[in-house]
């Protein structure tokens, strides 16, 4: 599947060719990835114009993986070596998705997620006071990318959660710093979370719920980057999507307030800089809010007016479907005002 996230950095300087890398990571994925090597490619072989038989492509492309894997076993290997590690962790990142099964590699192989764990508490320190460097943002970052891997997993990735991995990235998720290591710290941190909770898996939300990962999403939702944002309001999307999640929020006024308050100040702020890409996962956390009946009717005092007037509409002018869920918002929160009979959240407060 093509990764966006390449289209999303576009990094000025490119001196440093490990930053370049670390920045390739998005909600979905998180690599452009190298033209795969073929056997027909370039010129060919004796004259025959570079069209290679089904039989030699096909012998090529297992020579090919079996190469790829002897080298990914090695950088693997690698990663135990403290000398060797910094290239490994490069090496690795970059090519993650040319590696079959590199998570289970990653995960089955002695001391290598220990390694990798060892990459990230050691900069704990440098994080308040706010000193760490770009190299080591970007040493880590690759660390974070290969957790991604192993994250995104299906074999790998319950095991990831079961073992309370996520808590080593919720450090840098409580950073404030708006320095371009610590945002790039953050917005791969949470793309680890986004590969968890892209699977709609109601023990993934549970858990993320009773490790207070909402706060640390509201807090990159008011300070980071439009990235960060983006990534960070995904994730809230996701967990309200579930059962557990939608309860969660909406169980205590403050709760929701907390969230709502978050939503509305990002909606005035896309007011003066547009971004049709995070307003589509704001409307959609408003809207699956709208699905609890005291929620839709604390929205009636609370929802920005800007949503239902004209200022958005040329930045949803190509998305159709943000569109059908703004007027569906619109119709739930404005459309019914029979008052309920549980009493709303002004009731709780």
């Amino acid at each position: 599947m093509k990764r966006r996230i390449s289209s999303l950095f576009n990094p000025k300087k490119e001196g440093k060719k490990a930053e370049k890398t670390t920045r390739e990571h998005s909600i979905e994925g998180m690599t452009n990835l190298p033209q795969s090597f073929s056997i027909g490619a370039g010129g060919g072989f004796g004259g025959f114009g570079g069209v290679a038989s089904p039989s030699l492509a096909g012998a090529g492309a297992s020579a090919n993986n079996d190469r790829n894997m002897q080298s990914a076993e090695q950088l693997v290997l690698d990663l135990s070596n403290p000398e060797l590690r910094e290239n490994a962790l490069l090496e690795l990142s970059k090519k993650r998705e040319l590696f079959q099964d590199l998570a289970p590699l990653l995960w089955n192989s002695c001391a290598t997620i220990a390694a990798l764990l060892q990459e990230i508490i050691s900069i704990y320190p440098v994080l308040s006071p706010p000193t760490l460097t770009p190299a080591l943002s970007n040493r880590v970052c690759n660390a974070l990318a290969l957790l991604q891997c192993v994250a995104s997993h299906p074999d790998t990735r319950m095991l990831f959660l079961n073992a309370h991995i996520p808590l080593y990235l919720y450090p840098f998720l409580n950073t404030t710093s708006k320095s371009r290591p610590f945002e790039y710290l953050r917005l791969t941190s949470l793309g680890v979370i986004g590969a968890l909770v892209k699977v709609d898996d109601t023990e993934v939300i549970s858990f993320l719920l009773s490790t207070e990962i909402i706060p640390l999403c509201l807090r990159t939702m008011e300070m980071g980057s439009e990235l960060s944002k983006t990534v960070a309001t995904f994730i809230v999307q996701k967990i309200l999507l579930d059962d557990v999640g939608l309860d969660y929020i909406c169980t205590t006024a403050e709760r929701f307030f907390a969230v709502a308050r978050v939503l509305g100040n990002m909606v005035g702020t896309l007011a003066e800089q547009p971004s049709s890409r995070l307003l589509k996962h704001i409307i959609r956390c408003y809207l699956r809010l709208s699905d609890n009946p005291r929620a839709c009717d604390a929205l009636r005092g609370c929802l920005p007016d800007i949503l239902g007037d004209t200022s958005f509409q040329s930045c949803l002018r190509d998305d159709p479907m943000t569109r059908r869920w703004l007027q569906q918002l619109l119709h739930s929160v404005n459309g019914n005002r029979v008052a309920l009979q549980a009493g709303g959240f002004d009731h709780m407060l």
